[in-house]
């Protein structure tokens, strides 16, 4: 359905919005899509995305809503021109887009449908097999893997729990390892997976229920010149009551088992305490030496835990990289603003900011009782994590698209709150290959301090030096270091006071 052009000013605008079923595309490749219909001529407004809540709730907002009801499993394609001609050449350009994905579907090579069909096929030195499908039927794919005698990178989000358990239950059982589910950082063999950087190979072995958690570690080592042997993502609940570490403990044996790994790091959001205690236990009877940066009230800084750890290998912990960016003044009685895409990173945000500022609210609190809910605009401290599997349903992850972010800057931007800014910025394989070309112009824009937390290194195809210059340019101050991020976002705001 197409709406009739409405007039705006002296500029006729026209609209399209229609509902699609029996179309679906993963939402990495429908952003590409909406970018690539954004930038023509004539089209101000676009959203080719699956009819999820939230995408219809960004329909709503951009005053693109379908007219009658819609269901997830739904293609939106919602766009506003400035003509009808061009409303009419950005449709068939989306519809060009979805069709030559289904013709490179349709060749003659048909690719297998099911990890079963492909690992029948597959060469029986193949030991891993990567899902990515939509959470719900994520675990049928894995266990055949796991059946196959293959361990599994589970990408997808959205499993329940109970799967999850029962996934690594059979996996422990074959011998095999399950990484995930919302397993979005792995490297494994020098081969990275997912969202991961480009490091030097080296001695230490990463367990991680936590993907941006472990870029940062990572990092952090590649600049302190030591390399890594393997980053085992685990998925960010495997140290909860509910899975009680399965995957950690499994991986703990694995690393103990291989050659290249010397030195274990573990690295996790806050865990349970009954099952930290049991990783623990485990560890403490492992002949490789294993530290912890499991974040936590006591210890709430990553960057801590990987100096505790070079002092222990005898290397000197180097200064981290920074750039100072602009002297922008702060405003009095300025309030904590994180907007983050790496959920690990946010929790640290938080758990170094708490003691100095009291109460944080989010989407992701370190207490129930501070929920922040929807409203992103709240005021007061607060700090977002975008990359939370709630913002993802249907959506790419906010290190490959940056648009609630971006809309979460320009409301603070007209918002009047006396703030500062706090990102984060996760460079690597598959992420944005420019994030601060999208950002540098709301950061300019903004008349507030902001500071950055650049998780990444030189050899990563965006390149840290090269990354953080240009948001310094634009006036961030810019940190390789998350939680050196966070203190000197917190210094400013006690300059505030």
């Amino acid at each position: 359905m197409s709406a009739p052009p409405a007039v705006d000013g002296d500029a006729q605008v026209t609209t399209h919005v229609s509902l699609r079923s029996g179309v679906y595309a993963d939402s990495v490749k429908l952003m590409q899509v909406s970018q690539a219909i954004g930038a023509r001529p004539g089209v101000t407004a676009v959203l080719v995305a699956m009819a999820t809540p939230l995408n219809l709730e960004l329909a709503a907002g951009m005053g693109l809503s379908p007219d009658g009801p819609a269901t997830p499993d739904q293609l939106l394609i919602a766009l506003r021109t400035t003509d009808d001609a061009e409303r009419d050449a950005a449709v068939a350009a989306v519809e060009a887009a979805l069709a030559a994905r289904e013709e490179r579907g349709s060749a003659q090579a048909v690719p297998p449908r099911t990890i079963g069909f492909a690992l029948a096929e597959a060469p029986q030195e193949s030991v891993l097999a990567i899902v990515s499908v939509p959470g719900q039927y994520a675990v049928a794919e894995a266990m055949d893997a796991v059946a196959a005698g293959r361990s599994v990178l589970v990408f997808s989000d959205g499993v329940p729990v109970e799967h999850e358990v029962a996934l690594k239950r059979a996996a422990h059982d074959a011998g095999v390892l399950i990484m995930g589910p919302d397993c979005g950082t792995a490297i494994v063999s020098g081969v990275a997976l997912g969202f991961a950087n480009v490091v030097r190979p080296g001695p230490v072995g990463l367990v991680a229920a936590s993907g941006t958690g472990a870029q940062q570690v990572s990092c952090l080592l590649d600049t302190a010149g030591v390399g890594v042997s393997h980053v085992l993502g685990v998925g960010g609940r495997d140290l909860s009551t509910a899975v009680g570490g399965l995957a950690t403990l499994d991986a703990l044996q694995m690393l103990e088992e291989d050659p290249a790994t010397e030195r274990v790091l573990l690295v996790s959001k806050p865990p349970a305490p009954e099952v930290a205690e049991r990783v623990a236990a485990t560890s403490a009877a492992l002949t490789t030496p294993v530290s912890s940066a499991a974040l936590s009230a006591d210890s709430p800084d990553l960057t801590a835990a990987v100096e505790a750890l070079l002092r222990e290998m005898g290397v000197a912990v180097p200064t981290w990289p920074t750039r100072p960016g602009a002297d922008r003044s702060v405003p009095a009685d300025a309030v904590l603003k994180g907007f983050y895409s790496g959920g690990t990173l946010a929790d640290e945000a938080m758990l170094v900011a708490a003691p100095v500022l009291g109460d944080v609210r989010s989407n992701t609190p370190l207490r129930p009782e501070l929920h922040l809910g929807a409203d992103f605009a709240a005021r007061g401290h607060v700090v977002v994590d975008f990359g939370d599997d709630a913002l993802t349903v249907g959506r790419a992850h906010p290190m490959i698209d940056p648009t609630l972010r971006l809309e979460a800057i320009s409301a603070l931007a007209t918002s009047g709150e006396p703030a500062v800014l706090l990102l984060d910025v996760v460079l690597g394989h598959g992420a944005d290959p420019d994030p601060a070309g999208a950002l540098a112009p709301a950061i300019g824009a903004l008349e507030l301090p902001v500071v950055v937390a650049l998780v990444g290194t030189e050899g990563d195809p965006q390149g840290w030096s090269a990354q953080a210059d240009a948001l310094a340019a634009a006036g961030a101050a810019v940190f390789a270091s998350n939680s050196a991020a966070t203190r000197h976002a917190l210094d400013l705001i006690g300059a505030s006071k």
